[in-house]
């Protein structure tokens, strides 16, 4: 289980880190003009619905890949609503934060921060409950492709980012995540 939750958690941390930059990307300058206001307001709405694309394209693929069936909707429905409630929430959080960090001291963006990673953590929660629930009526065949995909994602991830880590056996970081 524990396996399960850092295999599902480390993707999500990654995409913790993207929203971060970009809502660090997006943030206007306190000395704007209304019309640069405007702009990063429109800047914000494309990246919302980037992201609310985004989410619906892994809705689609995960549920091309799991093959989910009529009776295992309820529960794939419920994963689904919260993968897009989390997006949205994550989304606000985001957008708040870099409207309100120019204005802020250290102290109160460090307090922000720390909000962002409490609403993070607690969407992985909801998530990672509501994926147990999905997980506990598919097949044995569909776990299998549920667990290799998992996996690969997170190797695949290593891989990308130039992780040559290893175990303390001296095999790859990789290979003694996948058991």
């Amino acid at each position: 289980m524990k396996q399960a939750i850092r295999n599902v958690a480390v993707p999500a941390l990654l995409s913790l880190a993207i929203f971060t930059a970009s809502a660090f990307a997006q943030q206007a300058p306190a000395s704007a003009s209304s019309s640069s206001m405007s702009s990063s307001s429109s800047m914000t709405k494309s990246h919302a619905q980037k992201r609310a694309d985004v989410v619906e394209q892994r809705i689609t693929d995960l549920h091309a890949k799991l093959n989910i069936t009529d009776q295992q909707s309820k529960q794939w429905d419920a994963f689904t609503q919260t993968m897009r409630d989390n997006a949205n929430k994550t989304d606000g959080a985001f957008r708040d934060r870099a409207q309100k960090l120019s204005s802020m001291d250290a102290d109160d963006a460090m307090k922000s921060y720390a909000a962002l990673a409490q609403q993070h953590a607690e969407n992985m929660q909801k998530l990672s409950s509501a994926f147990s629930d999905l997980y506990a009526v598919l097949s044995p065949e569909q776990k299998q492709v549920a667990d290799a995909m998992y996996r690969n994602e997170q190797a695949k991830k290593k891989a990308a980012h130039g992780s040559h880590k290893h175990s303390k056996s001296g095999a790859p970081a990789s290979a003694s995540s996948a058991g």
